[in-house]
């Protein structure tokens, strides 16, 4: 895949088209033991395998992936040179995410900050890491309770207003906090753990998909029992002749024309499967079947 049609794709930020899979660099990371769930994954040290983890990212792009998602608290900072490595200059059209607001003390911490003072440095930090002199979008990767919400986006726009960021967004926000934020500065996206079998970020997506605003599910496959054999995801696919993983984004893709799915993996063969996914397509009865099943 080489080129991606019109119909896959979105403008983030109205000006900025990406292909609607991204690629989450989370999982390009080790720990200094097994994590505990695939939602709690330590992601402290580069991958010992840096090798195979700079062939992965270099290969998501053949493909046609745009969109690389990484934060300062990947690996401490690590994940984001590991990106650079891989795919700097960005030739072409490559565009990164990063995200600023939350420290690692240990392994298995991650502790919301949202200084304003701190927030401009980790993007500072970040634009040395990435090797860039305008980070394409800055996330806000958690509001911060301790810090009004006015300070918190008022860093993040003042590195727009500087040339440092061109795109803000947030991650972990319901409505009424990503309404408060666009009230403040533009807001190009929202990054909300959500897939089949987890659905309380419905609003969001609707509220998004009506304000031209990126929704970028994180972990946007459906687990458990919901994509097990025999459940309605698993019959679906079968029906198609696609793996779950693939029918999981093929919903995905179809709930809201905003969503980006940014599918993490160290796997060159999860991977492409993974961007196959935009060919899948689900008739309405069998989005239908899934939207009410699950």
């Amino acid at each position: 895949m080489s080129e991606i049609p019109a119909r896959e794709t979105f403008s983030l930020g109205g000006d900025l088209p990406v292909n609607r899979i991204g690629y989450g660099a989370m999982r390009l990371a080790d720990g200094p033991e097994p994590a505990p769930s695939a939602t709690e994954a330590h992601i402290w040290r580069p991958p010992a395998g840096r090798a195979g983890a700079i062939a992965l990212l270099r290969r998501a792009a053949e493909l046609g992936v745009d969109l690389f998602d990484t934060a300062d608290a990947y690996a401490l900072g690590a994940n984001e040179e590991l990106i650079a490595e891989a795919l700097h200059p960005y030739a072409g059209s490559v565009t990164i995410a990063t995200k600023v607001g939350v420290v690692r003390p240990s392994p298995t911490e991650w502790v919301t900050h949202g200084h304003p003072a701190y927030l401009r440095q980790q993007a500072e930090l970040a634009l040395r890491r990435l090797r860039v002199e305008r980070i394409d979008l800055l996330q806000l990767h958690r509001i911060d309770p301790e810090y009004p919400l006015a300070d918190q986006i008022g860093a993040l726009k003042q590195l727009r207003d500087e040339g440092k960021v061109r795109h803000i967004g947030l991650s972990e926000v319901g409505v009424d906090e990503l309404r408060r934020a666009s009230e403040i500065t533009p807001i190009a996206s929202v990054q909300n753990l959500y897939n089949l079998s987890t659905r309380e970020h419905d609003p969001v997506v609707d509220y998004a998909a009506g304000h031209g605003i990126a929704f970028l599910p994180w972990f946007p496959f459906a687990a458990g029992s919901h994509a097990g054999p025999g459940s309605p995801l698993a019959e679906v696919a079968a029906e198609i002749g696609v793996t779950a993983a693939q029918a999981s984004l093929a919903w995905l893709l179809r709930r809201s024309p905003t969503v980006i799915p940014i599918p993490g993996t160290s796997s060159i063969a999860h991977l492409e499967e993974n961007v196959a996914a935009l060919s899948v397509k689900l008739t309405d009865d069998q989005y239908d079947r899934l939207s009410r099943a699950i």
